[in-house]
């Protein structure tokens, strides 16, 4: 259907083009003066650009209304609130900004098309005018600017404060994977020279806090807890992207990013938020990292602390027998003690 609809719009602006091209030359037959036809076809293009600003601002409206339901719905993290609101700020000064240049570009290209009777007044510059279209600008954009880095200082501050949750987000083409860190509330370290089969994060086997490491191919956050969540890649730069958290953190190889948040809606206080029983958070990866980028997703939970505690219950741990290493680890870890990472802890 979108094609269809392409290809209409092309070979219609051809027929009118082809049109055009009539008219022109059945007037240059019909001997009508040049003067004449230069000040028709000027009076045709200043009509034509109005009826372009008049139809584009309707389509636009109408666009802005039959698409707003399929916006981001309120923040479910503290921080995302303030985020949301310094948007607002940017998408209103962006749409009072684009409606005046829009309307005024339009408007005078249809009124002072050519006039043979009008004549230009030319001046070589004038300092007030350039003043004017330089410092408003510069004030507004800087304060745009400064806002906005006051705002992730904030976010950034509070971050490195919290004490919460600790969750690694490991990161691989093409799934994430998270481990959570148990009673200890610590998580173990790793070393890419420990990944194997049965070991797919490296997590040191030898190290005092990885006995309780929880596994899980699915992110659950209790509701009102700090979290922090430790971000790793195995091979290429991911994103660990949480759109309704307002959450977005890259995930590097060969180094530990993080980011703390605080979740304050579950997903069942969402869906009647939003008036969708079939609603769930997810993550997603928004750094092209392959070919199946498209697929590279994670589900998404946040429920209350009591279901939370009895779904971590019910979670494997990285090493599912208390102090059995997999094959081979501590051969590995004595090799790998000169690399080995102590970020994540």
């Amino acid at each position: 259907m979108n094609i269809l609809l392409i290809l209409a719009v092309v070979f219609g602006t051809l027929v009118l083009v082809r049109l055009a091209n009539v008219a022109a030359i059945a007037s240059k037959l019909s001997g009508e003066n040049e003067e004449a036809e230069q000040e028709s076809a000027n009076r045709w293009n200043s009509i034509g650009m109005l009826t372009f600003l008049i139809v584009g601002l309707i389509t636009m409206f109408y666009l802005i209304n039959a698409y707003a339901p399929l916006m981001l719905p309120v923040s479910a993290s503290e921080h995302g609130v303030a985020i949301d609101e310094l948007m607002n700020i940017n998408w209103i000064v962006l749409f009072i900004t684009f409606l005046i240049t829009q309307i005024l570009l339009f408007f005078f290209a249809f009124k002072y098309k050519f006039n043979k009777n009008r004549r230009s007044f030319y001046f070589h510059d004038n300092n007030k005018l350039e003043a004017i279209w330089t410092v408003i600008p510069t004030i507004v954009l800087a304060s745009l600017i400064v806002t906005g880095l006051q705002e992730w200082n904030d976010i950034t501050n509070k971050s490195d404060k919290m004490e919460g949750l600790k969750i690694q987000i490991y990161a691989k083409q093409f799934d994430f994977t998270a481990r959570y860190a148990g009673d200890d509330k610590n998580l173990a370290r790793t070393n890419f020279r420990l990944i194997n089969d049965v070991n797919p994060l490296g997590v040191d086997s030898l190290d005092k806090y990885a006995a309780d490491d929880i596994i899980s191919k699915e992110l659950v956050m209790p509701k009102g807890a700090e979290i922090e969540l430790v971000i790793n890649s195995r091979d290429v730069i991911h994103s660990v992207y949480l759109p309704h958290f307002r959450v977005q953190m890259n995930a590097v190889p060969g180094m530990t990013t993080r980011f703390s948040f605080k979740p304050t809606m579950t997903t069942a206080e969402m869906q009647k938020e939003t008036k969708n029983p079939k609603f769930e958070y997810v993550m997603l990866c928004n750094k092209v990292c392959g070919v199946a980028h498209y697929n590279m997703k994670m589900p998404v939970r946040v429920v209350e602390m009591a279901e939370y505690q009895e779904w971590l219950k019910a979670q494997p741990l990285v090493f599912p027998v208390a102090g059995e290493s997999t094959a081979g680890a501590s051969t590995a870890t004595a090799e790998a003690s000169a690399t080995m990472t102590s970020g994540t802890n």
